[in-house]
């Protein structure tokens, strides 16, 4: 190997290295602390979008005020693995959500466990689910029958 293709070689090595530890960053858990709640509210937005859905919904709280939501899930390519669509949701739907994290911060920011629809199907949406076993039973579960 020459001199040339040595240093290119070296030089994308150290370039990859030094790109890398954002790509670790993505997935902290450090905003959110686990907590289920179930919330009753109505689609504004269903964001199908990479690198993650998004879910935003308004929610009446215990003064009457609305709360603008917004809920996390996976990427579209492991929501269609839950019977998930971009035309699942659409704005004006009544749903009610079940969290399995929420923003420690008190922000009404939520992954979301599950999302009953309009007509009570639920659909599960944790990614932990997603690419195992459970993933294939919540997928059978959730399909339209």
């Amino acid at each position: 190997m020459n001199a040339r293709l040595k240093a290119r070689v070296l030089v994308t090595a150290l370039l990859s290295l030094i790109a890398s530890p954002p790509l670790l960053a993505h997935h902290g858990n450090a905003a959110y602390e686990a907590k289920t709640v179930m919330l009753k509210g109505t689609v504004t937005a269903w964001l199908w979008t990479n690198p993650h859905v998004l879910l935003r919904f308004d929610v009446k709280d215990d003064g009457g005020n609305i709360v603008h939501w917004v809920g996390e899930l996976v990427a579209p390519s492991n929501m269609i693995n839950f019977g998930f669509t971009a035309g699942t949701l659409k704005p004006g739907d009544g749903i009610t959500i079940v969290t399995s994290e929420v923003a420690r911060s008190g922000a009404p920011i939520a992954r979301l466990a599950q999302i009953v629809l309009p007509n009570g199907q639920i659909m599960k949406t944790a990614g932990k689910y997603d690419g195992n076993d459970a993933a294939r039973k919540d997928h059978e579960a959730n399909a339209v029958k």
